[in-house]
């Protein structure tokens, strides 16, 4: 029997990967003033082909769920066409990539909005201030509003047709940001969802909303395109979840059968999520073990699968600085170090001039 490695191929659904490393999503700001990615996000992820499959950055799926300035959208034809751009290069250098839907929910202040307005989440409950806004400052930030039932349907909707729109654009499929105290993850949370009505209130009422949420865009692009993140426990911009375990337990077991493309999953100090919910996941795994800590090397990602709690391992900030991390992996060649006053700028520094490892070869000669 052949030993399964990071570096093996693997079949995902429609894909054909040339190895487990999953680029995971990483927010870089590079879009214009309307959600439009720059020319230079192209060149980013087409650098980074060949990862085993690319998630993008949080992209809002409508200016609803805009969380930040200059962060993507997926709303309007100028949106499709910057993302066909995206889509089209890193298909030509062979990769394959998903975009990642992320409705900000609560986060966001009238500052940092395209609309101006104040954003809604499950229950009136601010985020940990303070919060940047557009023109670089710090503020306070303002309590949400609570999301009515028309809102959470829209919501719905929004993603629905996000979803159509990435696919417009080229992409492989979609990712739905359920983790890291965005909107999938305020409804489940204990402190960020207050509501007793029938979308909080019980394990029921918690997970109602992300199990609406994914089986609308697996009915609009096909299970078989669509992802799904979470983060169980993930304490992250004052999120707080006592006991996750029946909350995704329960969740697990409601999407399960819809035949979704994978499940991208972070493991947590506090809740075992990959031991807790790898048996009660029938389909393709992803796990992402570096949230919170030091970045994923290539032993702890070998180690994950060797133990049979995941089929592909996510790797977040080891792909910032080293775009063919991969081929470093495979020849034991050291890492690039990020450019960390560049991380967050909306150029090309810090972002597409990181050296290859032919490059580095070469000029060494």
């Amino acid at each position: 029997m052949t030993k399964t490695t990071l570096l093996a191929p693997y079949s995902l659904g429609p894909l054909d990967l040339p190895n487990r490393m999953v680029m995971a999503p990483m927010t870089r700001y590079r879009a214009a003033v309307d959600g439009t990615p720059l020319p230079v996000v192209a060149d980013h992820y087409a650098q980074r082909a060949g990862a085993g499959l690319i998630v993008t950055e949080g992209i809002w799926p409508s200016s609803r769920g805009q969380s930040g300035w200059r962060l993507p959208g997926l709303e309007t034809a100028a949106h499709i066409e910057g993302w066909r751009a995206v889509t089209e290069a890193v298909h030509a250098a062979g990769g394959r990539i998903m975009a990642q839907l992320m409705h900000g929910g609560r986060h966001g202040h009238p500052l940092s909005r395209i609309d101006g307005d104040i954003p809604s989440g499950p229950s009136s409950v601010r985020v940990p201030g303070p919060v940047h806004v557009r023109d670089g400052r710090k503020v306070d930030p303002l309590p949400p509003r609570e999301m009515t039932h028309d809102d959470i349907r829209q919501a719905v909707e929004d993603h629905a047709q996000a979803a159509r729109n990435a696919m417009a654009a080229g992409f492989d499929g979609v990712e739905l940001h359920g983790a890291n105290s965005y909107l999938i993850h305020q409804f489940l949370a204990d402190n960020t969802n207050l509501r007793t009505d029938g979308y909080g209130g019980t394990t029921e009422g918690r997970i109602r909303f992300p199990v609406e949420l994914v089986t609308a865009v697996a009915d609009a692009i096909g299970a078989g395109r669509t992802g799904l993140r979470l983060s169980p426990g993930n304490p992250q911009f004052g999120m707080a979840e006592a006991d996750p375990a029946p909350v995704y337990r329960a969740l697990l077991d409601a999407v399960d059968g819809l035949g979704l493309l994978y499940l991208h999953l972070t493991d947590n100090d506090t809740y075992p999520a990959l031991a807790d919910l790898r048996p009660r996941w029938h389909g393709p795994l992803v796990a992402n073990i570096g949230e919170n800590h030091d970045p994923t090397t290539r032993e702890g990602g070998e180690a994950v699968l060797a133990e049979g709690l995941a089929d592909l391992v996510s790797y977040g900030r080891s792909f910032i600085a080293n775009p063919d991390l991969p081929e470093r992996f495979s020849v034991g060649a050291p890492l690039n170090t990020i450019d960390e006053r560049h991380l967050y700028t909306h150029g090309a520094e810090g972002y597409t001039d990181y050296p290859a490892l032919s490059r580095e070869l070469c000029s060494a000669r």
